[in-house]
């Protein structure tokens, strides 16, 4: 089965074509690059797999459904995480804070379970911390787990989205400039 398959996507932005007939697939456990100068429509390609355009052309299949309408909002539900160009973090919250926000995608409580902190909510709630302290762990991010993102240099933060995407446990993962 093919994990992601992208087919003719294009997309304008007013009179401009910024994506023109991009087709490629991605199969489970393949690494897959995009590669161009600046400008070339990289990010744009994972705006649009990550549903943050819609396309003007074209269809996004995942994990063989098409996922060309799916809003935003669910992407990461179904299992597509991503990184930015522009590193998106909230800078005055902790590092276990931001990657946690990463697991509660997978949240479905109701918000009375959640005001109250019953049991299911609780039990959930640990889950999602053992699985934000082995990713800390896989990355080596110990020494900043209590630190506000603000504090934090550059490279850091880098490794800290990676982090954050990776807690939501993909099935595909976007790098967008990881280095």
């Amino acid at each position: 089965m093919t994990l992601l398959k992208a087919d003719g996507l294009a997309v304008n932005f007013g009179g401009i074509r910024a994506v023109d007939g991009v087709s490629f697939s991605v199969e489970p456990g393949q690494v897959f690059t995009i590669i161009g100068p600046n400008g070339a429509g990289k990010t744009t390609i994972f705006n649009l797999v990550s549903r943050i355009y819609d396309p003007t052309q074209g269809r996004l299949i995942f994990c063989d459904v098409d996922i060309t309408c799916v809003p935003p909002h669910e992407i990461a539900r179904r299992g597509i995480a991503r990184t930015f160009q522009n590193i998106e973090l909230f800078e005055r919250v902790t590092v276990l804070q931001n990657l946690l926000l990463g697991r509660h995608i997978h949240a479905r409580s109701r918000f009375v379970e959640e005001l109250l902190f019953l049991g299911r909510v609780r039990e959930r709630e640990l889950e999602h911390r053992e699985a934000v302290e082995q990713v800390i762990d896989f990355l080596d991010l110990q020494a900043y787990r209590d630190s506000l993102v603000l504090n934090l240099p550059y490279g850091v933060r880098k490794v800290v989205e990676m982090a954050r995407a990776l807690c939501t446990r993909p099935k595909l993962l976007l790098l967008d400039e990881p280095s």
